[in-house]
């Protein structure tokens, strides 16, 4: 079992994700005296008799005043079992792109839903976006059970409706997690509740420390996006010459015969770098320098990848949008796509299919992508992209489209079509 977890909130406005995070970090002892002062003397200022636990998670002063969180916050704490990095993002639909930011590398999410309005349209939303991410496992938190006495029926009703849904989206069977849960008071958070003694299941913590993940891929073929070519040009090192970037997916060691795209050149790696010294091997999610048999003409955004399996350079990309943007999008659009370290003009060529997350299907040529929609496309590229199944190689397969006009974000993007279809649908 892997020493981290890397994990998203989600949910609805007021569902109770910025005091759920609260909770965790509060019961499990992850905040430093002084935070937790700063939180008593707001939480009294406002009339509070206990200490208000969102307000460890909606730090900014903007934030607190628009009761509101609104952007990805990001929190680490660790219990004796196990480290995490959690992204707590907003539950408001203009900010559905902060869920794609948060998800997109986390292991596991947490769905929040109040237990008095249930599943959401929102609710629905957010699923499909994790599991377009691929996010492998599901945690739904069904919120506030206190303000509805506690009623197993009602916690059963909406367990059974979200995991249906879930299934639908591809999610197997035992990869989501219902529990009842009460931010505010702590029922079934880290200690379990005497209030829910139908429920037998784990807490959520207990969940969190003990649930298998995945490990970063390293098994797979090497994909290494150059982020920086190193050349010192001292008395010491006169010839150096270094490739330095992080290791997305695979291993790499000294005598590895390795090809450089979307050039093709191959080439062997004749020594991997550090700070601390050279290391025999390095392995995904390690940021390391490469030094090369070949002086070859590499830049910033190529990538160096198994010579025995490397992946696809094209021009022409088959893929999945989650659109982000207030400006629709339209047939022949001209935009950026932002792969790893590159970033290259395009042209959205073709509108294939628009998915609805409601209803679980696909409805064929559409006449545009609206803010949040779920599209397949036809991207044609200004230059060729080394690129892999999103479905096979999560970061390799993921870009962004951008603005040529002003640099904002458009849409996350993942190459091929990992949306669930069923039979009838659009193809």
């Amino acid at each position: 079992m892997t020493d981290l977890l890397r994990l998203a909130t989600a949910g609805s406005v007021d569902d109770g994700k910025s005091t759920l995070v609260g909770r965790l970090l509060y019961d499990t002892k992850s905040v430093l005296a002084d935070q937790l002062d700063a939180v008593h003397r707001a939480s009294v200022d406002k009339g509070l008799s206990t200490p208000d636990l969102s307000l460890l998670v909606d730090g900014l002063r903007s934030e607190r005043e628009q009761g509101i969180t609104i952007d990805v916050a990001y929190r680490y704490f660790a219990t004796p079992r196990r480290s995490f990095v959690l992204a707590d993002t907003p539950g408001h639909v203009q900010y559905t792109r902060n869920t794609v930011t948060g998800a997109s590398t986390a292991q596991l999410a947490v769905l929040l839903v109040d237990a008095r309005k249930g599943v959401l349209e929102q609710t629905r939303r957010h699923a499909a976006v994790l599991a377009l991410l691929g996010v492998p496992r599901l945690v739904l938190a069904v919120n506030k059970i206190d303000l509805v006495d506690y009623a197993e029926s009602t916690f059963q009703v909406i367990a059974k409706e979200f995991t249906g849904h879930a299934e639908a989206l591809g999610y197997p069977a035992g990869s989501v997690l219902a529990i009842p849960v009460s931010a505010l008071v702590g029922d079934n958070v880290v200690d379990r509740s005497e209030r829910t003694p139908w429920y037998a299941g784990p807490t959520l913590l207990e969940h969190l420390e003990t649930v298998p993940v995945e490990p970063d891929p390293q098994d797979a073929p090497l994909r290494f996006p150059v982020q920086y070519v190193i050349r010192p040009r001292t008395a010491e090192h006169p010839d150096y010459r270094g490739y330095a970037g992080q290791i997305a997916a695979g291993t790499v060691a000294a005598g590895d015969e390795v090809v450089v795209l979307p050039a093709g050149q191959r080439t062997t790696v004749v020594r991997v770098d550090t700070p601390d010294g050279p290391l025999a091997r390095a392995q995904a999610g390690r940021s390391v320098t490469l030094i090369l048999a070949d002086d070859l003409d590499i830049s910033r955004g190529d990538v160096i990848a198994s010579a025995a399996a490397p992946p696809r350079v094209s021009d022409e990309l088959d893929a999945t949008l989650a659109w982000l943007s207030d400006k629709p999008l339209a047939h022949n659009a001209r935009v950026l796509v932002k792969h790893g370290a590159r970033t290259v003009p395009a042209i959205v060529t073709t509108l294939v299919s628009r998915f609805d997350e409601q209803a679980l299907a696909t409805v064929g040529n559409p006449e545009n992508l609206q803010l949040n929609e779920i599209g397949r496309v036809l991207l044609r590229t200004a230059e060729a992209l080394p690129v892999d199944e999103y479905t096979t190689d999560r970061r390799n397969g993921a870009f962004l489209v951008i603005d040529p006009a002003d640099g904002t974000t458009l849409a996350a993007g993942l190459v091929g079509n990992p949306t669930p279809s069923r039979p009838g649908d659009a193809p």
